[in-house]
């Protein structure tokens, strides 16, 4: 058998980074393709929004079998995301093409957005992947839209996985609700303070899901190698619900901080001033990066935390189809924690 050609688009992402490890520890060949190097691996860097740097970047990457597409460019003007977003896809596409490789699956993500929580919606709990769309624009939309037409005159196939909030322990990735926890808390501890959950009371109470990555990426393999998944979308989820009620208790013990009542903050605006205490902090325990925007995003903490709607999804049908994994979230937001730690990117707190 032909040794699989894997092309990771957003390989420096928490969902990208966690899918090359798994197709490497498989024995594939796996290239990224990013705007800056993925340590570990050979690298594509490029701009997918620029088309002739894309196809250029992309001639070193002929022997392609298979993409995965995690990519992400957002922007507050959904139809200027959505248009960029397909754009950005089909570029890579284009590029693939023209250095005539021989591809045959796409694996794409969609976020929970593709069921419009985004616009305050109460999607179907739980949502299915038969749930109707929402109105556009959606980038998930416009991208899956981009893939189906594309696919019917090529030799290639797709698949899109549906993940919730993912949890990893790569840093530069704005949506990693692991480090957002991590960082909250430490700046609690170094103030005095106790581990309060800063959204509303209604968030505290609803119940969400995770994404472990490690879990995710054995899904995508799966994805890339299962004849029955070809032209399906699948919800991926660890499996079980929680309420942050009941997590930031488990958060609490696990760090060694007392617990106290939530107070509601726009973390984006109350914690804009805290970059002096994390240098502090950094210096203190010789941590890896010392300046706070490169560790965290406040406004995606905001989003998750002030989610005032259940955000479950129904995981049956990639159950169905052969993917039958779960994985308990409070473990696998505290694993996150834990290997931060190890990598000195959170400090070892102590009672």
């Amino acid at each position: 058998m032909t040794q699989p050609v894997a092309l990771v688009a957003g390989a420096n992402g928490i969902i990208g980074n966690a899918v090359a490890h798994e197709l490497r520890s498989h024995g594939w060949k796996v290239r990224a393709l990013g705007r800056k190097p993925v340590n570990g691996f050979e690298t594509l860097t490029v701009d997918l929004t620029v088309p002739v740097a894309t196809a250029a970047a992309l001639e070193a990457a002929g022997d392609t079998t298979h993409l995965f597409y995690a990519s992400l460019s957002p922007d507050s003007n959904l139809a200027i995301e959505a248009t960029r977003n397909a754009g950005m896809l089909s570029n890579l596409l284009d590029g693939l093409e023209a250095a005539r490789a021989p591809l045959q699956r796409v694996v794409i993500y969609q976020g929970y957005k593709i069921y419009g929580v985004h616009l305050g919606a109460q999607a179907p709990i739980p949502a299915r992947e038969s749930d109707p769309p929402h109105m556009p624009p959606n980038l998930y939309m416009a991208q899956e839209a981009t893939l189906r037409e594309r696919a019917k005159r090529s030799a290639w196939n797709y698949v899109a996985l549906r993940p919730d909030v993912v949890v990893g322990d790569v840093t530069g990735n704005p949506m990693n609700i692991a480090l957002v926890v991590g960082v909250f808390a430490t700046i609690s501890q170094k103030l005095g303070i106790p581990l309060r959950f800063p959204g509303t009371e209604k968030a505290y109470r609803q119940l969400v899901q995770f994404t472990d990555s490690a879990l995710l990426a054995r899904a995508s393999y799966w994805a890339a190698t299962s004849n029955h998944a070809v032209g399906e979308a699948f919800n991926v989820t660890n499996g079980d619900v929680f309420r942050w009620e009941r997590m930031w208790e488990d958060v609490a013990m696990f760090l060694g901080m007392p617990l106290a009542s939530p107070v509601p903050l726009v973390l984006a605006r109350h914690m804009a001033d805290k970059g002096p205490i994390w240098r502090e902090i950094a210096e203190e325990h010789g941590l890896a990066i010392h300046e706070l925007d490169q560790l965290v995003n406040w406004e995606f903490g905001d989003f998750v935390f002030h989610t005032e709607t259940d955000v479950i999804s129904d995981v049956n049908k990639i159950y169905r189809f052969g993917f039958t994994e779960r994985m308990d979230s409070t473990s696998s937001l505290l694993t996150a924690l834990d290997r931060f730690r190890g990598k000195n990117i959170l400090p070892l707190l102590t009672k």
